[in-house]
Parts: structure tokens; C-alpha cells; sequence
């Protein structure tokens, strides 16, 4: 249905920070600070479902294409 368009070092760049942000909300939920541990959590979904598909909405809106060719 949709095309890949997430690869390389875009994709790995995309789970490395998803999973930081991760941390990162979990953190700021630990210290009570509750709309930075969303918005960190929201973030970090994103990112990580890019990662986990290979698809990126945003890139396919700005015609952008990361993904190897075979």
C-alpha cells in the first residue's frame, strides 16, 4: 500500500533518537513533569515507527526517498 521511503543511516538515526526520547519521557514522568514526558513519548512513537516501517509521511509530502534502490 505505501512505498519505503526511510534507509540507511536516516533509519538508524530515527531509532537511535526514538529510543533516547524514550528515556527521556520516562525520565521526566519520574520527576513529575508530565507534558514534557508526553511530548517526549509522542516524539519518540514517531520516530520509532518510521524506524520500524521504513515509511515517513512527512517524506512522502516533501518527495523525499532514503530508501536503497535494488
Amino acid at each position: 500500500m505505501f512505498e519505503r521511503n526511510v534507509g540507511g543511516f536516516d533509519r538508524i538515526a530515527r531509532g537511535v533518537v526514538g529510543t533516547c526520547l524514550v528515556a527521556v519521557a520516562f525520565g521526566a514522568f519520574l520527576a513529575d513533569r508530565r507534558s514534557m514526558a508526553v511530548v517526549a513519548a509522542l516524539g519518540s512513537a514517531g520516530l520509532l515507527f518510521n524506524f520500524a516501517t521504513a515509511r515517513c509521511g512527512l517524506n512522502k509530502l516533501l518527495g523525499i526517498d532514503t530508501c536503497p534502490r535494488e
